[in-house]
């Protein structure tokens, strides 16, 4: 009998984009909601280090072991030109991280503004030139991989489009010539920094995939 592997993540957003990914290549996989893993402090100090790679196999091998099954994960941001490449892994944590008080269901917004007060007082004029950065890991009891994606855009002074997640509303896509907010789900798959990262991930480990999917 499969396996089924678990998404490491508790972000809805995520989880939109990585099931459809894992599906499309014939990986059963559920989040760890649904795989009764429930949450614990101890998640928030997983991703600690200074590189997207670190952070994503940190946090895939932190999960395989605490359930004993095959696990992916990813860690993500946002870099802009201007910022000298923040806020980069600390994307999620960007307001957090200048001290500003943020309520957990306005997480977003409040990074969002962050970014914008950031990039106005860089002294630069928008559109500011920026890219997406992602690091898709896999991790089990025998080994772990993980592969690099990135999609290049800018950061848009007002925001645009109603879809998406984080600083989607704000980041417009060289590729789409509109904001992941604006693009259709369908779309930004085919571009998404996230995407490029699992679809290497994935061919990276082709030759071990049924093997893995079994274990």
């Amino acid at each position: 009998m499969l396996v089924e592997w678990i998404v490491a993540t508790r972000n809805r957003g995520k989880l939109l984009e990585l099931m459809p990914i894992l599906v499309a290549q014939g990986i059963g996989a559920v989040s760890l909601q649904d795989a009764g893993v429930e949450y614990s402090a101890a998640e928030e100090g997983v991703e600690c280090f200074d590189s997207f790679e670190a952070n994503a196999l940190a946090k895939a091998r932190y999960f395989a072991q605490t359930t004993g099954r095959p696990c992916v994960a990813d860690d993500s941001g946002l870099c802009v030109a201007a910022l000298d490449g923040r806020p980069g892994v600390r994307s999620r944590r960007f307001a957090r991280d200048l001290g500003i008080s943020v309520r957990a269901d306005h997480e977003d917004d409040a990074n969002n503004e962050a970014l914008l007060d950031a990039c106005w007082d860089s002294g630069r004029a928008p559109p500011w030139s920026a890219h997406f950065a992602c690091a898709a890991a896999y991790a089990d009891a025998l080994g772990s991989s993980v592969a690099l994606g990135r999609t290049d855009g800018e950061v848009l002074a007002e925001r645009d489009g109603v879809g998406g997640f984080g600083y989607d509303p704000y980041f417009r896509s060289t590729e789409l010539g509109v904001t992941f907010a604006a693009a259709s789900r369908e779309a930004k798959s085919h571009v998404s920094h996230r995407a490029r990262a699992f679809s290497a991930l994935l061919a990276q480990m082709q030759g071990n995939l049924s093997a893995a999917s079994a274990r």
